[in-house]
């Protein structure tokens, strides 16, 4: 089931029908509304778009690029990644540094690493309100580049009940008549995970064509790795956005995209086996994160404004 190009389709009309007209610091002009929220339920698939191609290597390698606390443009040219480009062309710094971007407040915050800390939390109390995450450091906003879009993320954990582990394992209980007591041993003899995850993220503003996007698939495969991390079943991830925009010249762009029919969403294998090896959060390459039966239409060019 894909219902999260309907949500994305549903959100670009909402803006076309009653987006306001406002300016902006690029200069490009915006058709804008205040508030929206995007839910996926992680069961469905993986939450990469199919009404347009989406740029997979590219939303991997930014992503470790934040994991790895790495703040240089070399690590994202070494891996074909130019998504940075423009905003370090425009700080006229010559360093290959954009400063204390998301990587460096994820784990480096004042000496906290956020991410580490955050999965010990999770680990030892996955009940807890307090399992955040803040990239929107007051202190660093003049020395960034670009200040955080996607300021921070929050998660929240959950028991599963039998049906949501047998549904996960893809298997089906034949002994109906026994107690659910022993159909939770047995799952629990096959390693089920009894927890699920769900990660909710917070964007102060929000690219609908070209950053939206990628944006979702990103926090999805961060909320993957870390239901990994801990051992727990990804369930809902959930987009909690303020200014949703259109640039202007991307409006052609999305109606060409609303006039797209869906394709269903992809799988995501963590190709990196616990037992075989596990590696450090900052050890990751592109290739431990393999994707399956992604089909889409053709990529929408559009131009990004920086």
């Amino acid at each position: 089931m894909n219902t999260l190009d309907k949500q994305y389709k549903d959100l670009l009309r909402t803006i076309l029908e009653y987006g306001a007209t406002k300016k902006d610091r690029t200069g490009t002009g915006t058709k804008s509304i205040f508030g929206y929220t995007i839910r996926h339920n992680m069961q469905e698939g993986f939450p990469l778009l199919t009404t347009k191609k989406m740029a997979w290597k590219q939303i991997v390698t930014e992503l470790l690029w934040f994991l790895r606390g790495d703040t240089n443009i070399k690590f994202l040219h070494e891996n074909d990644c130019h998504i940075w480009d423009g905003d370090y062309k425009k700080s006229g710094r010559d360093d290959g540094e954009l400063g204390p971007i998301y990587g460096k407040q994820w784990r480096d915050w004042g000496g906290i690493d956020q991410i580490d800390y955050i999965i010990r939390e999770i680990n030892n109390t996955p009940d807890s309100r307090r399992l955040m995450v803040n990239a929107w450091n007051v202190s660093d906003l003049d020395k960034m580049t670009l200040p955080p879009c996607h300021y921070g993320f929050q998660l929240y954990t959950r028991d599963l009940n039998l049906d949501e582990r047998i549904d996960y394992f893809n298997t089906h209980s034949k002994a109906l008549n026994k107690s659910l007591d022993y159909h939770h041993i047995h799952m629990d003899s096959l390693r089920v995970p009894k927890k699920g995850i769900s990660l909710l993220w917070n964007q102060r503003s929000v690219d609908t064509f070209l950053g939206l996007p990628f944006n979702i698939a990103s926090y999805g495969l961060l909320l993957e790795i870390i239901a990994k991390e801990v051992k727990m079943i990804p369930l809902q991830l959930i987009g909690n956005l303020g200014d949703v925009h259109l640039y202007k010249n991307h409006i052609e762009q999305a109606k060409e995209q609303l006039s797209r029919n869906s394709f269903p969403l992809p799988s995501l294998c963590l190709d990196y086996r616990d037992g075989e090896y596990n590696k450090n959060l900052k050890e990751f390459v592109v290739e431990d994160f393999q994707l399956f039966g992604y089909k889409s239409h053709k990529t929408i060019k559009a131009v990004l404004s920086n």
